[in-house]
């Protein structure tokens, strides 16, 4: 039996959305028929406010409610550092962190070949007049530690090593509860290559 094509259609745009598949999508789906219809109502208003409400920091092209946004107009901050992350999310995580306080630069996406995303496809050159323009001594490149996040900091390195500044990335290895006996070979390298004083 073919479900009505109101859960079909739905289910089908949930299965659009990153880390949600077929079973989870109809779980959703069937959440929502029996769940009470203010949560469909304030779903919807939700999602449709989501791209009128949000603009681009034409700064830092973190998103937010206002441009720029509130780190970039944040006095308080460390305008001496800047922090290059892939996803408007890898900046959060890293403000959730509560170790980091200078600015930002969001690429929006990272060099990616077999995708077909170069360094046209990301925030790049606004990143490289941004350095150029400013008064930083340090940029922090914390892309994602797998081959795309690392050829997109090889790049950006490459790219800024003009600038004449410090230029570092975050420190990778064994994750707090881990055991060494598990971690590959190249996970124990760099965890001993970024070991600091105890």
């Amino acid at each position: 039996m073919k479900p009505p094509k109101a859960v079909k259609n739905l289910t089908d745009v949930f299965e659009k959305l990153p880390g949600i598949g077929p079973r989870t999508a109809a779980r959703l789906v069937y959440y929502l028929v029996n769940a009470p219809a203010s949560l469909s109502q304030e779903l919807a208003k939700a999602a449709a406010n989501l791209r009128s409400q949000i603009k681009l920091c034409s700064v830092c092209k973190n998103i937010d409610s206002t441009n720029p946004c509130e780190i970039c107009q944040d006095a308080s901050r460390n305008k001496s550092q800047l922090c290059v992350v892939e996803e408007a999310q890898d900046l959060a995580a890293v403000e959730a962190s509560g170790a980091y306080y200078g600015l930002y630069h969001v690429l929006h996406g990272r060099i990616a070949p077999t995708q077909g995303l170069g360094p046209g496809d990301i925030y790049l050159a606004e990143l490289l007049s941004r350095v150029k323009s400013g008064k930083f001594s340090e940029v922090i490149l914390a892309t994602n530690a797998d081959t795309e996040g690392e050829a997109t900091a090889l790049y950006c390195a490459k790219l800024l090593k003009s600038a004449r500044l410090k230029i570092t990335r975050l420190a990778q290895g064994i994750p707090q509860g881990g055991d060494i006996e598990y971690a590959d070979e190249i996970t124990l390298r760099r965890a001993l290559e970024g070991r600091v004083n105890y």
